[in-house]
């Protein structure tokens, strides 16, 4: 069976390190770190994603805890609840499509100010969210939340309720479905799916970053049905899993439309500043003005005249 941690945070003196934001702070860095790769190869500039990024993570933060409690409202504002929990993120909280939202807008935003494609930044971003995700997951385990109803196989996880000595509250000890790692596996086996089939079709304009989309919401329907955290519901069906379905259709159909689009215009964005070509590369240096290597659309004369899907 997988174990459950004993601990959740750690005291050093009057400073308190919780392991679930450590997770999310990881997730971050590795994500940062390959778009940052991803972005370069588009002829991009490192520091201009660090600041279009920042924004983003803030916004994702805010925007993932607001959903977040507008989802679950019981634990702040029900007969027992607390509403200054409300800022109490380390406790976990952070709900992806709250996060995806306010990231989004901040990267809309931030691609005009910065003068850069965000049909670029979607695609660059996308696939690094997944292993930011799987990597936020581990934060779950720590904190012994997200498991759906009980099992008693040897992948069951066994939740003992107790974390840093004190019982967790609305805590059932028992051995569960570990749902957190369910979500860990289909990210990661979605990533590697993602970047295959992306790059084998080289799939660019917007297209890399719906089918992250389509993928993710799909495993997201069927995992987050069996999760057993109190939530709204619409009808018998959780709204995670509802808004899941929904967002997996719309990937779907987005990814089509784009996939038309791009045979009606000839080309699709790839490259940082909305052009439909990629410089070439020079052993050790950056893009090569004088030549220009295709990035399997054809070349287009000059930017995308409305950039972002």
């Amino acid at each position: 069976m997988i174990p459950s941690s004993p601990i959740s945070a750690l005291s050093l003196g009057p400073l308190t390190i919780h392991f679930y934001a450590l997770c999310i702070l990881a997730g971050i860095a590795v994500a940062m770190w390959w778009a940052t790769k991803r972005w370069e190869k588009r002829g991009g500039d490192g520091d201009t994603l660090f600041d279009i990024v920042f924004a983003a993570v803030v916004a994702g933060i805010v925007g993932s805890r607001i959903w977040h409690v507008l989802t679950s409202p019981e634990p702040f504002f029900g007969p027992d609840g607390d509403p200054l929990a409300v800022l109490y993120i380390w406790q976990g909280g952070l709900a992806i499509y709250g996060g995806v939202a306010g990231g989004a807008i901040a990267v809309w935003i931030m691609a005009r100010i910065k003068g850069v494609s965000f049909t670029a930044l979607a695609d660059t971003i996308g696939p690094t969210l997944m292993i930011a995700q799987a990597l936020g997951r581990t934060g779950n385990w720590f904190n012994q939340e997200l498991y759906g109803p009980p099992l008693d196989t040897w992948w069951a996880w066994d939740v003992t309720c107790v974390t840093n000595g004190q019982t967790i509250g609305g805590c059932v000890p028992g051995t569960y479905h570990p749902t957190f790692l369910y979500e860990q596996l289909w990210l990661l086996a979605g990533l590697a799916v993602l970047l295959l089939l992306s790059r084998r079709f080289q799939w660019a304009g917007g297209r890399v970053f719906w089918a992250y989309v389509a993928i993710y919401s799909t495993g997201r329907a069927w995992i987050d049905a069996i999760r057993s955290e109190p939530v709204l519901m619409i009808g018998s069906m959780r709204i995670h899993t509802l808004v899941a379905l929904v967002m997996a259709l719309v990937g779907v159909l987005v990814f089509v439309l784009l996939t038309i689009r791009k045979q009606q215009r000839g080309g699709e964005v790839v490259a940082a500043d909305g052009s439909f070509e990629l410089a070439a590369q020079t052993a050790g240096n950056g893009p090569d003005e004088d030549e220009t290597e295709k990035s399997g659309t054809p070349p287009s004369p000059a930017t995308d005249p409305s950039p972002g899907p």
